[in-house]
């Protein structure tokens, strides 16, 4: 699942259970966890935040958040982040083209000005962090998005940019099984 030769370490009781669980409503587990899963201390911090930015309450629905993770993902080549996220966009959306053409090149898709507010701010974030302004912010509010939404589009943007290089890093590969979900 990825280049490194990084032996399993034990895992905690909280991590054994989680690794169930996704084994019971996924019928796997994602690779990135098995990834890891040699830092019980790393894995859960991943998953934490993971838990916190992807699933917690949110002004931005669960398509919204995983449609972040699909652009930036896309601006950096992220092949693991791309077939994982791409595969949920396509479920939580229901439109197979939707996820494929978000892969591609959001630009493309057709997006409501919301949508594409969000992915713009996002792909900025990801490709110029430093170039972000008050007028960045200002077309958010604009397009519908409070202040913390803001803060949870950085937030999720943010969170891929490290995971897409940290997959880069490691040669991480998705499981073979998002290949064929919600086509």
């Amino acid at each position: 699942m990825t280049a490194l030769a990084l032996p399993r370490g034990k895992l905690s009781p909280n991590m054994d259970a989680y690794f169930a669980k996704c084994q019971e409503k996924l019928g796997f587990v994602p690779n990135v966890l098995e990834a890891y899963a040699f830092d019980n201390a790393k894995l859960e911090a991943f998953v934490a935040m993971y838990n916190d930015l992807m699933l917690a309450p949110s002004g931005l629905s669960k398509l919204e958040r995983e449609m972040i993770a699909v652009a930036v993902s896309s601006h950096n080549k992220c092949y693991y982040c791309l077939v994982a996220h791409g595969a949920a966009v396509r479920a939580l959306s229901g439109d197979p083209a939707l996820g494929e053409l978000m892969v591609m090149n959001y630009r493309a898709a057709r997006l409501s000005q919301r949508h594409r507010a969000m992915l713009d701010f996002a792909v900025k974030l990801t490709a110029e962090p430093w170039a972000i302004e008050e007028d960045d912010r200002a077309a958010l509010r604009e397009a519908g998005f409070s202040d913390r939404d803001i803060w949870d589009i950085g937030a999720v943007a943010g969170f891929y940019n490290m995971s897409n290089r940290l997959a880069s890093a490691t040669d991480m590969r998705p499981n073979p099984v998002y290949h064929k979900q919600a086509r």
